[in-house]
């Protein structure tokens, strides 16, 4: 199932057999002068099976992709599904490469990753305009260093632009993949610089306000992300109080519904809630230290803030080709709560959205929570 009609090519497949899947997505963004295809795969898929079957279908084609809780399909939401998309060599030039064992990662090895990458995709295709590049990094979920591989990177990058995902595992929270080389890969990411004269515009959004209650955290395992203590009170039984609601009602939905955010450089960022622990203690999707300030955070229309977004985007660029997207595992959380997931997966089908459900998202040079996250890529002037 794919929509064909555009430069780049766009599809997508919920056959449950990895070998039928894989072959459907070829057939729908295979082309023979391709730069690069990305995907996005349920790990419903046995890994090892449907990896296999993509080399086999794309052959020589580059093909980066990972794991998700969710994928943004040509027809909207899905679960369970393969999605992507391929982009034309004659509008796009692409560079891409993996770091492995993020657990040792150094801030130098980040800057050097990116001038290599930086320099390969100059001896590709000169810059023939300032803001002619973009950076799109997929991150295994579970490797609790997003924060320092992001923030390495993006300082190696000068004016380019990032964002990116974590991959996600269908709320497991066990083992995520990132898909390079032919094989996918934990404790590893890939970045990849695309280049193109198309119109571009990398953008995020959130819909939370704080509500001015606040809690300080003052007891935390910065390396687990887990906080054990809120307002010198055990975490789980003090974020509850605050939000009206018992400790034994705490889940992943009201995670969703009650984030907390935290204020850095005069702007908020979500720092969303990952589970209760048998402890009483909370673990988190980001970074977390004793002394941080947290607030309760109340949400806005969700279809109203996409669609204001959306909207400014289209002015800018016109109607995207594509928009590779990444959005919070969080959200659709929410939007099944509220019933409205159809059409807001309607409405990411009229933007041409190819994209995941996360455990987090990358933007600029941070790791945030509980946004939406991508480019917007628009049609080329003759």
């Amino acid at each position: 199932m794919a929509n064909g009609t555009d430069q780049i090519l766009r599809g997508f497949s919920v056959e449950p057999d990895p070998e039928r899947a894989a072959r459907e997505l070829f057939e729908s963004i295979g082309q023979p002068d391709a730069s690069l295809c990305i995907f996005f795969c349920s790990t419903e898929y046995d890994i090892g099976e449907i990896g296999r079957a993509l080399v086999r279908e794309f052959g020589d084609t580059p093909v980066i992709g990972c794991t998700s809780s969710g994928e943004i399909t040509p027809m909207g939401y899905s679960h369970g599904s393969l999605t992507g998309f391929s982009f034309p060599a004659n509008d796009f030039t692409c560079a891409s490469a993996r770091i492995d064992d993020l657990s040792a990662f150094t801030i130098e090895s980040g800057h050097r990753l990116t001038k290599d990458l930086i320099a390969e995709l100059d001896d590709k295709q000169p810059k023939f305009r300032a803001d002619d590049t973009f950076a799109f990094i997929m991150i295994d979920g579970m490797c609790r260093c997003e924060e320092s591989v992001v923030s390495s990177i993006f300082s190696a990058l000068g004016d380019i632009p990032l964002f990116g995902g974590s991959a996600g595992d269908n709320l497991n929270f066990d083992r995520t993949f990132v898909f390079h080389d032919g094989e996918f890969h934990t404790d590893s990411a890939v970045i990849t610089l695309v280049r193109t004269a198309n119109p571009f515009k990398v953008f995020k959004t959130q819909h939370f306000l704080s509500t001015g209650k606040k809690m300080v955290v003052t007891g935390a395992d910065p390396a687990s992300r887990t906080v054990s203590e809120i307002n010198a009170e055990p975490a789980a039984k003090e974020y509850a109080r605050l939000v009206g609601l018992g400790e034994e009602r705490l889940s992943p939905m009201i995670f969703a519904t009650y984030p907390v955010v935290v204020k850095v450089g005069g702007t908020e960022h979500v720092r969303a809630i990952q589970k209760v622990n048998e402890d009483g203690s909370l673990s988190f999707f980001c970074a977390i230290d004793e002394g941080i300030v947290l607030t309760v955070a109340r949400g806005v229309d969700i279809m109203t803030n996409l669609e204001e977004v959306l909207g400014k985007v289209k002015q800018e660029i016109g109607q995207p080709q594509l928009i590779l997207g990444c959005d919070c595992v969080l959200r659709s959380l929410e939007l099944e709560q509220k019933q409205i997931k159809p059409e807001v997966g309607d409405l990411m089908s009229r933007f041409n959205a190819i994209g995941f459900n996360t455990y987090g998202e990358q933007f600029q040079a941070m790791h945030v929570n509980q946004t939406f996250t991508g480019v917007a890529i628009g049609a080329r002037e003759e």
